[in-house]
C-alpha cells in the first residue's frame, strides 16, 4: 500500500492486509472489537480501497470483515458470561483507552431495549463493541445474539467498505462523517434520556380523580 495510506492508517493494519489480504481485515477488526479504541472507521474504509485498487476481492472483504466483528464480539459475550459483571468491568478500568462510564451507558442501553440494543449497538460508535459484554453477562441466548451481532455487522461493514471502494485515494474523507454522525449519536442519546424519564415519571402518577 502506498505511503499516504501508511501515514493515515496503524502500521500493524497494513501490515497484515498486505501479509493476508482479506483474511487480515477479519483479524483486524477481531481485534477492533476486542480493544474498543482501534479504528474501524479507519480500517474499513482502508480494506474497501484495497479493493478498489485490486489488492483483495470486495465480496472477501465484506465476509471476512463480518466473520471478524462476529468472532471479536463472541469473545466479549464469552469474557462476560465467564468472568460478571463486576470482574470484567474491573479488567476494562485497568485498560489504556477504555472508560468504565462507556460500559455503565452500554450496561443501560442494554437493559433499558434488550434485543434490539446488541443489533442496533453494532451501528453505534463505542456501543457496537461493548454491547457484547452485558449480552454475556445476561446470558443472552447465544444464537440471538449471534444473529443480531451477525445482521448488524454486515450492515456497519458493509457501509465502511462500500465508502472505502467508491471513494478510492479520498477513502479517508469517510473519518468525517463517522465523527459528525458519532457526534449526533451523542445528542440524540443526551436528549433522549429526559424523555425517557419524563414518561417513566407520567406513568408512575397516581391517576387524577374525577371531579363528580
Amino acid at each position: 500500500m502506498s505511503s499516504g495510506i501508511e501515514s493515515s492508517a496503524p502500521g500493524w493494519v497494513n501490515g497484515l492486509m498486505e501479509t493476508l489480504g482479506a483474511p487480515g481485515a477479519g483479524i483486524a477488526i477481531a481485534l477492533e472489537n476486542l480493544f474498543p479504541p482501534l479504528p474501524s472507521e479507519v480500517i474499513l474504509p482502508l480494506a474497501g480501497f484495497a479493493a478498489s485498487s485490486g489488492q483483495m476481492g470486495l465480496v472477501a472483504v465484506l465476509l471476512w470483515t463480518t466473520a471478524g466483528s462476529v468472532a471479536g464480539a463472541l469473545a466479549l459475550y464469552g469474557i462476560g458470561a465467564l468472568l460478571g459483571r463486576d470482574r470484567t468491568v474491573a479488567i476494562a478500568a485497568r485498560l489504556p483507552l477504555l472508560k468504565v462510564a462507556d460500559i455503565e451507558r452500554t450496561e443501560a442501553w442494554f437493559a433499558r431495549h434488550g434485543a434490539k440494543a446488541v443489533f442496533f449497538g453494532r451501528m453505534i460508535p463505542v456501543f457496537r463493541s461493548l454491547i457484547s459484554v452485558p449480552a454475556g453477562v445476561e446470558r443472552m441466548p447465544l444464537p440471538l445474539f449471534l444473529t443480531l451481532t451477525t445482521l448488524g455487522s454486515a450492515i456497519w461493514n458493509t457501509v465502511f467498505v462500500l465508502a472505502g471502494h467508491t471513494l478510492g485515494e479520498r477513502w479517508e474523507d469517510v473519518t468525517g462523517y463517522v465523527s459528525a454522525y458519532s457526534k449526533a449519536v451523542l445528542v440524540a442519546a443526551v436528549l433522549a434520556r429526559p424523555a425517557v424519564r419524563g414518561r417513566a415519571a407520567c406513568s408512575g402518577r397516581a391517576p387524577t380523580p374525577r371531579r363528580g
